[in-house]
Order: structure tokens, then sequence, then C-alpha cells
């Protein structure tokens, strides 16, 4: 048997033996392949372990360096040095084996952990904040996560909540007085962006589920300056209702908001589909005026037609009376194309209802209208005991040019010819 035949004897043995219990006799035999082989990457890893767990700190941190400064391709091998350091108390040594092994690799959870944790008893809450801000962004979902990290994994969550809540009242206390110099209007974009950054909001950007239009900004409510037309709208607000009640006199003409397939997949929209707790009188449907409804409604289409509505072959004009029955939520969606925005006219609004665009959340007032984009996720709730009603229609976006309103609307003519041909398509 050879040199080598015999150190790798040893190795085996040695394995067997720590397996078996037999402690001392393992602890020979690494030795022996030590004396053989000054850089056994294996003897040096446990013989340093061996010694971490007794308790013998300066024979570990010895044997861990002789093994970090053979090989050190192992993240394991420097948070192992990185914890004897810290049982030394030697926080200079632990903080550089930390760096070395998040060199090796940047996203090992424990060592981040341990490095978030180092900042924390150094006292340096500002990067300990941003140290566990990285822990959570390495971690894996909770469910999915070793459980023997999941309290440290919380204690980051909760550190960076506090840690944020604090920098949040600070920012704000030093801002009130800057805020003195300017109107809300002037205010409310910058304080969302302020929110956003310290996760006190979401961020809500525009997600349409069919056609995305470049370089529009995704604003929740619309300024009521870019619509100068919502004014002749909102004096026609109670001929509107006049006409509703008399068609919601007569219960014809109404239909569920959403009729999906049954062999369509409802999502968040189970219990809405087909059923009249959400549900419309359509005066405009898929590009066309809806006559038997219309006729009925000569003052609201008369409204309507004063207001920029898009012209999208099978698909827009869309306008119609949204009846929203008590103790009914629609839950958050997005819609199709943010070419085009929404518009609400209220016209029966109890109390406990309410509307949200992002970050945004509104309660109706009849007579009072609102666009909004409704790409950006929304939700709405009657929680009274009473019918809502609001008019709801399409109208263009104002932001874009007239050419692009008209190539958008060949767009859709071009794609209501292809699916009217092959039934592939639908915009």
């Amino acid at each position: 048997m050879n040199a080598a035949q015999e150190l790798q004897q040893h190795l085996v043995q040695a394995q067997q033996a720590f397996k078996s219990g037999q402690l001392q006799q393992a602890v020979r035999l690494w030795q022996q392949v030590l004396a053989a082989d000054p850089n056994n990457l294996t003897a040096l890893n446990m013989l340093g372990e061996i010694a971490f767990r007794s308790g013998d700190l300066m024979q570990a941190k010895v044997l861990l360096e002789r093994l970090t400064q053979a090989d050190g391709k192992d993240s394991q091998q420097w948070v192992n040095l990185a914890l004897v350091h810290q049982g030394l108390k030697d926080e200079a040594g632990e903080e550089q084996a930390l760096f070395r092994a998040l060199c090796v690799a940047p996203n090992d959870l424990l060592a981040l952990i341990l490095r978030a944790d180092l900042l924390e008893r150094q006292g340096k809450m500002h990067q300990a904040a941003k140290a566990h801000s990285m822990v959570i962004g390495a971690a894996p979902p909770m469910e999915s996560l070793n459980p023997s990290l999941r309290p440290a994994v919380a204690k980051s969550m909760e550190f960076k909540e506090r840690h944020d809540k604090e920098f949040g009242e600070f920012l704000d206390q030093k801002l009130a007085a800057v805020y003195k110099n300017f109107g809300a209007s002037e205010l409310s974009r910058f304080k969302d962006s302020v929110d956003i950054m310290l996760g006190r909001k979401r961020r809500f950007d525009s997600l349409p589920a069919i056609y995305y239009f470049p370089n529009l900004a995704p604003i929740e409510f619309f300024e009521r300056d870019e619509f100068p037309w919502l004014e002749a709208l909102e004096s026609a607000t109670d001929s509107i209702r006049t006409e509703f009640l008399a068609v919601h006199a007569e219960q014809v003409g109404f239909a569920p908001y959403l009729n999906y397939p049954d062999d369509v997949e409802k999502h968040q929209f189970a219990e809405l589909n087909k059923s009249l707790q959400w549900s419309a009188f359509h005066l405009y449907e898929s590009g066309k005026r809806v006559e038997r409804n219309a006729a009925k409604c000569p003052l609201t289409i008369q409204a309507l037609d004063a207001c920029p509505q898009p012209q999208q072959a099978g698909r827009t004009p869309t306008a119609m009376f949204s009846l929203l029955k008590p103790k009914t939520h629609i839950p958050p969606h997005v819609g199709v194309t943010n070419a085009r925005l929404v518009t609400h006219l209220p016209l029966i609004v109890p109390d406990h209802c309410g509307f949200r665009v992002g970050n945004k959340t509104r309660e109706w007032v009849p007579g009072k209208a609102w666009v909004f984009d409704d790409t950006i996720e929304h939700e709405a709730w009657n929680q009274s005991d009473e019918l809502r009603v609001v008019l709801i229609f399409d109208v263009w976006h104002p932001h874009l040019t007239t050419a692009e309103r008209a190539l958008i609307s060949a767009m859709a003519g071009a794609f209501e010819d292809f699916s009217s041909e092959s039934g592939q398509f639908e915009l």
C-alpha cells in the first residue's frame, strides 16, 4: 500500500469512526492524515469543527484559518471561521471572515444573517437595516426555508419594518416645515414617492391585460382640468339618474357584469361571474350602441356622445349603468388597455361604499365624476344595505395625439377583421 492509499484509508476509517461515535479514534486518524498531508481539507475541516463544538476556540481558529488559506473556495469555511471569531469576541476577524464568505457566495443566507447581526451588535443601525434587507431579499418563502433559519429571517423583517417606521417618522418631521410652503396638489406625488420608498404604500404600474401603449404615465385619478367636458356631464346628472330609475323600475335589460364561459378560469371573479350582485344596463357594448336600451335613455346618450369616447371596432365605445348590490365587493383587477381611461359618474351612492385605484381610495359623491386609469389595480365595494349605481364609460387617454388615436382605431379594426375571419383573436 503506497502513501496515497494509506492516507485515503485513514480518511475512510476516520469518517466511519466519527459516524459510529468513536470521536477520539476519529480525531487520532485525522491527525495522522494532517501529519502526512498538512493541507488536507477534510481533516482540517473536521478537526476544526470538533474543536469548535468542544469549546476549544483557539484551536478551531488555527485549523479553520489553515483550511481557508489552503482552499477558501467554499463560503461555509468562512462562515465557520466567522463563528469562531464571534465566540472569541473578535469582531474585526468576524467581519473579515463574513466579507470573504460573501465574496465567494454573495447570497449565502447564513453569512448575510451573521453580518446583519454583527452590524446590529456594533450599533451600526443604518448599515444593519441594509444588511437585514439583503437577508430578506436572499431568503426563500418562509414555508420552504430551513426551520432553523426562520427566526433569523423573521427578525430581519421585524428590524427592517421598525427601521423604516423610525426613518419615516424622522423624515416626516424634517419635511413638515417644507410642506408648509406648498399646496396639497403640489405635494401629492412627492408624498406618494416617499411612502412608496418607505414601504408605507405599494408601487402600482399600468398593467393592461391586452394592449399597452408606452410612455403614458400611470396616473390613478386624473386631474379634472384634463377633461373640459366633465362639467357638462355632471350638469346632466339629475336627468341621467331619472332615466336610470325609469329603466330600473321595469327590470328589463339588466345583465350580470361578468359572464365567463363555464370552461374558462374565473380567478378572483368566481363569486361574481354570472351574478346580478354586480350587474350592468348596457348603452354601448363592444363598440355598438345597444338600441333597445339607448332608446329608453335619450338624455344619457346625448351626454355620452358629447364625451371623447374611443372608436375601436368590436371594443369601444362602451357605456353602462353599473349596479353594485349591498354587501358586494369587486376584487382587485386591471383593465385591458391604457390607451383609454374610464369615467365614473355616480348616480346613487349610499354610505359605506368605496373605490380604490392603486394607492388612492375615494368615495363616490353623486354628481361628481372622475376619470381613472383602470390598468392600475383597482377594486370597489358596497358595504351598505342599499344599491349603488354609477354611469361608467370609456374615453380616450388625453395624452394620445390625434394621429395616435387614429392609428389605434385602425389597429382595432384590423383585429376585428382578423377575429371575424379566424376567430383567433380578440382585443
